[in-house]
């Protein structure tokens, strides 16, 4: 391991262990918090799980709230959006995630805050204690400083753990040994590596032999314009398109609308949470010509703070896991 990761491995497991030590304790909110995390820098899917975790909670008469960092949102302090306000649909502001967690959640409350726990307990006092029962830590498996009555760790089976070096060689946030923390494992876009996924298994078993494993995909549903006009997704069948994609796992959208039947001509990346200006969407149009421009939700939220054309289009994809999963979560706490 080279210098700089021994560093922060070292500061890692410093600060782990005063929390493990209870020389530093996490702070309980008053409802039961699941967390959803990963070991890796990106890519495996969080938001689509935590909006379908946060609908399914709905769906079961819990009343869900998450709770989320809101990275790159510029707001300091917690801010919260239950659906009926705008105040906070901006990316420069609650960032890219958050805005499309609330585009997609609705009523549910979605609150932005470094602190979770200062978070959650705004939340409390703006909606009442009675308007949340459960709290969905949105990337919360290395958030120490909040309680969590269930870890939920995503493995991205295309690139499970990189060349399993610690930050800032490699994409692991904390040692693979960590993988023994967690509650609930779900392999996430198990469908693209079928004939990995008995391995990898096998290998978060090394780690952790109790936990349920899951297996999840993230099935494209919709075809969404800008004015959040919906098509079938199977109208990207042999049709040519310019792509566009900022964000941490592009050739997964490749292969997404590859799968579709789409014939891409080109797919342009950016990097991950990337801040377009109106110059970029220019040079995008023009080198697409008169090619559909398709590109993720996360990107269309920021796109569409622009003046887009008419021809730019986003896949939605919805986290999809088997009842079980759920059934694990939520089957008890009625």
């Amino acid at each position: 391991m080279g210098v700089l990761s021994s560093i922060y491995g070292m500061a890692l497991t410093g600060r782990s262990l005063l929390y493990r030590t209870g020389l530093i304790k996490s702070k309980k909110l008053p409802a039961m918090v699941l967390s959803i995390g990963n070991l890796t820098l990106g890519g495996t899917g969080k938001t689509p799980a935590v909006i379908a975790l946060a609908l399914e909670a709905k769906k079961r008469g819990f009343k869900p709230c998450v709770l989320t960092r809101g990275y790159k949102g510029k707001q300091k302090g917690p801010c919260l959006s239950d659906g009926k306000s705008s105040a906070f649909l901006k990316t420069a502001i609650s960032g890219d995630e958050t805005v499309l967690m609330i585009q997609t959640l609705g009523d549910i409350p979605v609150v932005k805050g470094k602190n979770r726990f200062l978070a959650g307990t705004y939340a409390m006092g703006r909606l009442g204690s009675d308007a949340v029962n459960i709290f969905i830590l949105d990337d919360g498996f290395q958030h120490w400083g909040l309680y969590r009555d269930m870890d939920i760790l995503l493995i991205d089976a295309t690139d499970a753990f990189g060349n399993e070096k610690l930050f800032p060689e490699g994409i692991l946030r904390e040692p693979l040994d960590s993988i023994k923390r967690a509650g609930i494992i779900v392999i996430t876009k198990s469908d693209t590596a079928t004939d990995t996924i008995y391995a990898l298994t096998q290998r978060i078993r090394q780690y952790n032999a109790g936990a349920p494993v899951y297996r999840a995909v993230h099935r494209p549903t919709a075809i969404v314009n800008a004015a959040g006009e919906i098509s079938s997704p199977d109208t990207l069948n042999r049709k040519s398109v310019y792509a566009v994609a900022g964000i941490a796992n592009p050739d997964y959208f490749r292969a997404l609308l590859t799968a579709l039947g789409a014939d891409i001509i080109k797919l342009k990346t950016f990097r991950d949470h990337y801040n377009y200006k109106q110059r970029d969407l220019a040079k995008i149009k023009k080198e697409a010509g008169g090619l559909d421009i398709i590109t993720t939700e996360k990107d269309l939220v920021k796109l569409r703070e622009l003046q887009l054309p008419d021809n730019v289009y986003s896949l939605r994809i919805e986290f999809s896991v088997e009842n079980a999963f759920y059934d694990n979560i939520f089957g008890g706490l009625k």
